[in-house]
């Protein structure tokens, strides 16, 4: 599938979405992977991100609060995690109405049914596949569009699938209409309008796959698409009960597969909206046994 989508319909779609009359400045600086955000000052990071991404001090005031107590949670870890989120602008992925809530704790409604995971979420299960630079990624759910961007400050090579399909053209409207504004790390993003069940198995195998909705087994396409050593995570669970996990795919020197298993959260439930699947083009029901 084409990753663009025709310029003008992506306005339409993104006027109707609540996204209209958003008028934040392009990017000034080239993008670069060794740009490093100050982590220690409010004042430094806004300053430092205002000159380099002329983005909104208000906005990354909230980012950078919400980021302090990501780390105190242990939501992250990682330097190149701390940075990939500093470099995200969150707001840019909310409805219009959201706008003064984008960095609050919770998930938020983003239409169609669905949500934006909240920061903290987004940060612990991007941090848990641990991306390395060069590392294949694929994101089953794309929603908003906000985990993929994220992904894309960490690694060059993001695959991304939405099975809703106005939300799958509205979201590549977004990544597009930033990349004209200067966030050429969206390059990167190739996304497409399918059922994630069955992965994407043309642009496999992964080195780690991230999956942001909830199933009550492990896809067993995402598990073949993953490459030996490498790393899932997933909610897995009952509906609206479903529990974060690891998963890393182990080879033997005999060839033997196994499969080790870790809950991210230590039990706890974090629901996650329904693993829906497609008959034909329309969706029905979802991929629970």
């Amino acid at each position: 599938m084409d990753r663009r989508v025709f310029l003008t319909a992506a306005v339409a779609v993104i006027a109707q979405a609540g996204f209209a009359a958003r008028s934040f400045a392009n990017v000034p600086e080239p993008y670069n992977w060794d740009a490093m955000p100050p982590t220690d000052s409010r004042e430094a990071f806004i300053a430092w991100a205002v000159k380099n991404r002329a983005e909104d001090p208000k906005f990354l005031g909230e980012r950078f609060d919400r980021f302090r107590v990501m780390v105190a949670n242990k939501d992250v870890w990682d330097k190149r995690d701390m940075r990939a989120f500093l470099m995200v602008p969150r707001e840019e992925f909310v409805l219009k109405q959201n706008l003064g809530r984008a960095y609050e704790h919770a998930f938020l409604d983003i239409g169609f049914g669905v949500t934006i995971s909240g920061p903290h979420v987004v940060g612990r299960m991007t941090s848990t596949i641990d991306v390395k630079m060069g590392d294949k990624v694929l994101e089953v759910g794309t929603g908003s569009g906000y985990q993929s961007a994220y992904l894309a400050n960490l690694t060059d090579k993001v695959w991304t699938i939405e099975i809703i399909k106005p939300l799958a053209e509205r979201t590549r409207g977004v990544y597009d209409d930033l990349i004209k504004r200067g966030y050429t790390e969206y390059k990167s993003i190739t996304s497409k309008n399918a059922d994630g069940y069955y992965g994407w198995e043309e642009a496999g195998p992964f080195d780690k796959i991230i999956v942001t909705c909830g199933i009550d087994h492990i896809p067993p396409p995402l598990l073949q698409q993953l490459k030996p050593g490498g790393i899932m995570v997933i909610p897995v669970g009952p509906p609206g009960a479903q529990r974060l996990l690891k998963i890393i795919k182990e080879q033997a020197p005999d060839g033997t597969i196994n499969v080790a298993r870790s809950d991210i959260y230590n039990g706890r439930v974090v629901p996650f909206v329904p693993f829906t699947k497609l008959e034909g083009d329309a969706i029905s029901g979802t991929h629970n046994k």
